[in-house]
């Protein structure tokens, strides 16, 4: 095993005495047992708990170092502008759903995104799926009552199930058995299609989705579509050969690390490298609920050499941020440290700014990405939990125009979509109204957009790029 190379402990900037950062040169893949805990479920049984933990640490994981470190520094080119990042996916996955038609209908919105983004943009996109692992999700309450029960509340299918009986809601270990299996099968699955010329641009067509080809957005996208085949082939035309690399995309995958000991039994050493490497994802982040600076969510991300990932909510003030930066990438890795804001229509003129303007001041690297869905979310009359597109895309503008007024780069965007034909969210191209969520509300835990939005979206993005890269 190959030595690492010394890491500074020492904070690198002058004002240092504001913001103190003690970090432990010694770490391992446990050292976050020794700090306060949040979001963990009680198991009521150690012993199994040991033997589940145990089998998981034996089991062959599910992506590798060198894919970790492509993606590492993918993401540093995303930093300098020379790449967008388009990361979405499920909020929650579910055991029930691990199946091919849900998992290609996913990759197939991705792909057809990216698409839309790389002809728009003219640049690379890196396509990250949330999925293949994102079963876990933290809740505001550790408990759900209902008609005068209570019961442990629903933290995702690695934890316990989604019904509300004893039996169900009881945290199982041997579930986190059953979600490494599932995410293999999709990663397997994923690669496959992949691999088989699935996303091949001679072959768009194999991404269309059949419930949607009379949408508002059909005519656009596909004349995108023709506009890149056409190129494809005069390129091949004059070369006289076929263009090699349009037949497959990279595609990794992230997830919110939320469960410590599934985590921790996937995290490992590989040969001719040094440190460790998250094997359970590509591309690990901590949520807004578990990002305390003397948390154990932190000081679990500050020992893996992935690229992490970190919500920015707008209760995050500038000092906090700042100490995050230092425990997570103390030696400015580029393609290391992504902040990924999610502020809410509302409040992110006003929250976002001094965030950007002090890790610009400090001449840190990095990676601005924007979640404009977690901080628009709202219940209504009949109960159910939604977001309006229109909230969706106002915050999105915003950050565009907020990081050009600031000097930074917004560089990504964070989604919860689905390839799914569901009436989650209000709004978009078909304009769906409070009456429509009934008809086909599917999510377990927070609304998505479905295949017409995501596409709005990122044609959005690219006007939106457009406008602010046209002369005044």
């Amino acid at each position: 095993m190959a030595a690492r190379p010394p890491q500074s402990t020492a904070m690198p900037h002058t004002d240092r005495s504001l913001r103190p950062v003690k970090l432990s040169p010694e770490w391992a893949p446990a050292s976050w047992r020794a700090r306060p805990p949040a979001q963990m479920p009680v198991y009521p049984d150690a012993v199994e708990l040991a033997a589940a933990l145990s089998e998981l640490h034996a089991l062959p994981p599910l992506v590798t170092s060198w894919e970790i470190l492509a993606l590492k520094q993918r993401l540093a080119e995303a930093q300098e502008g020379r790449r967008f990042l388009l990361q979405g996916g499920d909020c929650a996955e579910s055991f029930g759903e691990c199946s091919s038609e849900v998992i290609s209908n996913r990759l197939k919105v991705l792909l057809q995104m990216s698409l839309v983004l790389v002809h728009g943009l003219r640049l690379p996109v890196v396509r990250v799926g949330r999925f293949a692992g994102q079963y876990a999700k933290p809740r505001s309450a550790d408990t759900e009552t209902i008609d005068g029960v209570t019961l442990p509340s629903y933290r995702g299918d690695i934890i316990n199930g989604a019904a509300f009986t004893p039996e169900a809601r009881t945290p199982d270990p041997r579930r986190m058995i059953k979600a490494h299996a599932r995410s293999a099968m999709t990663m397997n699955f994923v690669r496959a299609l992949i691999d088989g010329g699935f996303a091949d641009l001679h072959h768009p067509e194999y991404w269309d989705l059949g419930w949607v080809r009379h949408s508002p957005l059909a005519d656009e996208y596909q004349r995108m579509v023709a506009g890149i085949g056409d190129a494809v082939r005069f390129m091949e035309t004059l070369s006289g050969s076929e263009v090699y690399n349009l037949n497959r995309v990279d595609f990794y995958t992230s997830h919110e690390a939320l469960l410590l000991p599934y985590e921790e039994a996937q995290t490992r050493q590989v040969p001719r490298q040094w440190g460790w490497f998250n094997l359970s994802t590509h591309l690990p982040w901590i949520g807004m609920r578990t990002a305390a600076l003397d948390g154990a969510h932190v000081e679990y991300f500050r020992g893996i050499r992935n690229p992490i990932a970190v919500k920015v909510g707008p209760s995050v003030a500038t000092d906090q941020l700042l100490r995050l930066v230092d425990l997570l990438n103390p030696d400015d890795e580029p393609g290391r440290l992504t902040f990924i804001h999610r502020m809410g229509a509302a409040s992110v003129a006003a929250k976002l700014p001094p965030l950007l303007d002090a890790v610009r001041r400090e001449g840190r690297r990095v990676l601005w990405v924007c979640d404009p869905m977690h901080g628009n979310t709202e219940s209504v009359a009949s109960g159910y939990k939604t977001r309006r597109f229109s909230n969706i895309r106002s915050e999105l503008e915003q950050a565009f125009e907020l990081h050009a007024a600031a000097g930074t780069r917004l560089g990504g965007v964070h989604l919860e979509l689905t390839g799914e034909d569901v009436t989650e969210c209000l709004g978009g191209a078909r304009q769906l109204t409070e009456a429509d969520l009934a008809r086909a509300y599917r999510s377990t835990v927070d609304p998505r957009l479905n295949y017409e939005q995501a596409l709005e979206i990122a044609m959005l993005i690219v006007r939106k790029q457009s406008q602010l890269n046209a002369p005044a």
